[in-house]
């Protein structure tokens, strides 16, 4: 029986093209207004998103289970901003700092009027992190290619 790697274990890459042009899809990624409108899966809203996009700067985005419940937090500090063709930051989840700090790269090639998203999010703590995570991205994926 064949088994994983740690790094393949931990690391997670998602490919999806939107239809739309890539400074499009940038702005819906690091605009806060923007943000608001599509991270976070189904049944999640996002009421709050900070954004300091340089490298250095903070993001902060607030998150909450509809239709009431309680806001929690996802931050992170931007490593890499090159506008609009790579985002690279930190990320972590503020109320459970025990799952440490993962690593996500966004990439945004053009495609002719369209836009391929290779995300690479790396350095979870367990394989089961990272299956969460890609559930969360997958479907968080859905929404932003339907409000582009």
């Amino acid at each position: 029986m064949a088994t994983l790697d740690a790094k393949t274990q931990t690391t997670l890459q998602l490919k999806r093209t939107f239809a739309a042009p890539r400074e499009k899809v940038f702005r819906a990624w690091t605009d806060p207004e923007e943000l608001k409108k599509w991270w976070g899966p189904p049944g999640y809203a996002t009421p709050s998103a900070e954004v300091d996009l340089r490298a250095g700067g903070k993001y902060r985005l607030g998150m909450r289970k509809l239709p009431d419940g309680p806001v929690f937090y996802l931050a992170g500090t931007y490593r890499e901003v090159r506008p609009p063709a790579r985002l690279a930051y930190t990320w972590r989840w503020e109320a459970e700092p025990e799952h440490g700090e993962t690593l996500v790269t966004v990439e945004f090639h053009d495609r002719g009027g369209s836009t391929e998203i290779v995300l690479t999010h790396e350095l979870f703590p367990s394989e089961k992190m990272r299956s969460d995570h890609e559930r969360g991205w997958s479907s968080s994926f859905d929404k932003l290619a339907n409000i582009l």
